[in-house]
C-alpha cells in the first residue's frame, strides 16, 4: 500500500518530472549560452530501464500519480516512444514537454505508446524573433508539431510561453488569440532566474497582474478553481477555451507545490530551485534495493525548504540551468 511522500511543511508530493536527456536541438538564448554546453556522456544518462524502475518505485511506494518527461529536449533521445510504452502501464497521468520541432514526426507514435497530453514550449509567433530566440528557423515545424499533436488525440495540448519584458511581451494578446483559434491552452510563464547565461533581471519579469490585464483588455475571462498545479487558470467567457499563468516569481506557489524531479544523470531533486541533489544513479548501478532507493527519496523530501525566495537578498540560484534540470 502506498504511503504519502510528505515534507516537513506537510506538502504531499505526487508529481514527478523526469529529464530524459540534457541535450537539445535548439540553442535557445534562455536555456543555453551562445557557445553551447558540455553534454553528458551517454554512459552517465539513466537507461530507460533505470528510469522505469525509479518511476515504478515512486508510484508503488508513494502514490505518485503524474509523470512528465522533459529534457533538455526529450525528443532527441532515441526511441522515446519505447520509454513512454514502459511508463504507460504505471497508470499515471503521463505527459511530455517539448520544443515541438520534431513533434510532427513523433506525435502519432507517442500517443500510440500511451502518452496522454503534451506541452509545447514556444516563445514567439514571429518567424524572425523565433529565430533570434532559438537560433533556428523552425517556427513552421513547431506549428506543424502542434497540429500533429492535436491530430494524434493528445489532450490537452498546451503551449508554454516564457514572457520576457522587452523581448516578447508584446505578443501576449497574440498568443491568447492563437490559443483560442487553435484550441490549445496557452500558459504564460514568468521569467525565472534559470537562464544558462545568468543574465536574469527582475525588471525583465512580466508579472501575473500585467499578463492578465493585457489579455483582459481584449478578451473577457473568469478565474477557475486552482489545485496543486502551478498555473492559475482562466476560462474565456465566450467558451473559446482557457489560458493559464505560472507566476513563479510574483505569486510563488511553493506552499502547494507537489513536484519532485529526476535529472537525466540520475540526481533526485526536491525543488526546481533546490541547491542539493541526491544521487540515485550510483545506488541503482551497485544493485541497491527499492527500500534503499525509497529511503534516499524520503530523506530528500524531508529536506525540502519552504520556498525559493526569488527576488530576496538571500536567494541563491541553482548551479544548473533549466535545460540541465528539466522543466
Amino acid at each position: 500500500m502506498a504511503v504519502q511522500l510528505v515534507d516537513t511543511f506537510g506538502r504531499v508530493h505526487r508529481d514527478l518530472r523526469i529529464s530524459v536527456t540534457d541535450r537539445c536541438n535548439f540553442r535557445c538564448t534562455y536555456c543555453m549560452p551562445a557557445e553551447g554546453l558540455d553534454w553528458l556522456p551517454r554512459s552517465e544518462l539513466l537507461t530507460f530501464e533505470e528510469i522505469e524502475r525509479v518511476a515504478r518505485m515512486l508510484v508503488e511506494r508513494f502514490g505518485v500519480d503524474s509523470i512528465r518527461l522533459t529534457g533538455g529536449e526529450p525528443t532527441v533521445r532515441a526511441r522515446l516512444a519505447d520509454l513512454v510504452g514502459m511508463l504507460a502501464p504505471l497508470g499515471t497521468d503521463l505527459a511530455l514537454t517539448t520544443n515541438g520541432v520534431t513533434l510532427g514526426l513523433l506525435a502519432g507514435d507517442l500517443a500510440a505508446a500511451g502518452l496522454r497530453r503534451i506541452n509545447v514550449s514556444l516563445d514567439s509567433l514571429q518567424p524572425g524573433r523565433f529565430g533570434e530566440i532559438t537560433r533556428r528557423d523552425d517556427l513552421h515545424r513547431v506549428l506543424d508539431g502542434i497540429d500533429a499533436a492535436l491530430a494524434a488525440g493528445l489532450d490537452p495540448v498546451k503551449v508554454n510561453v516564457v514572457v520576457m519584458g522587452g523581448r516578447n511581451d508584446d505578443e501576449i494578446v497574440d498568443f491568447a488569440a492563437f490559443g483560442r483559434d487553435k484550441g490549445v491552452e496557452v500558459r504564460f510563464i514568468e521569467y525565472m532566474p534559470l537562464d544558462a547565461e545568468e543574465g536574469w533581471r527582475s525588471d525583465a519579469v512580466v508579472g501575473f497582474e500585467e499578463i492578465t490585464r493585457r489579455i483582459g483588455e481584449v478578451f473577457c475571462f473568469e478565474a477557475q478553481r486552482r489545485g496543486n498545479e502551478p498555473a492559475s487558470r482562466f476560462r474565456y467567457l465566450d467558451g473559446k477555451g482557457s489560458f493559464g499563468v505560472v507566476a513563479s516569481v510574483t505569486r510563488s506557489f511553493c506552499g502547494s507545490c507537489d513536484r519532485i524531479r529526476l535529472t537525466a544523470d540520475g540526481q533526485f531533486r526536491n525543488c526546481l530551485f533546490g541547491l542539493e541533489e541526491y544521487d540515485l544513479r550510483a545506488p541503482l548501478r551497485r544493485g541497491a534495493s527499492d527500500d534503499e532507493l525509497a529511503e534516499i527519496v524520503r530523506g530528500a523530501v524531508r529536506d525540502k525548504w519552504a520556498g525559493h525566495s526569488i527576488g530576496k537578498v538571500h536567494f541563491v540560484r541553482p548551479a544548473r540551468s533549466m535545460s540541465q534540470i528539466g522543466g
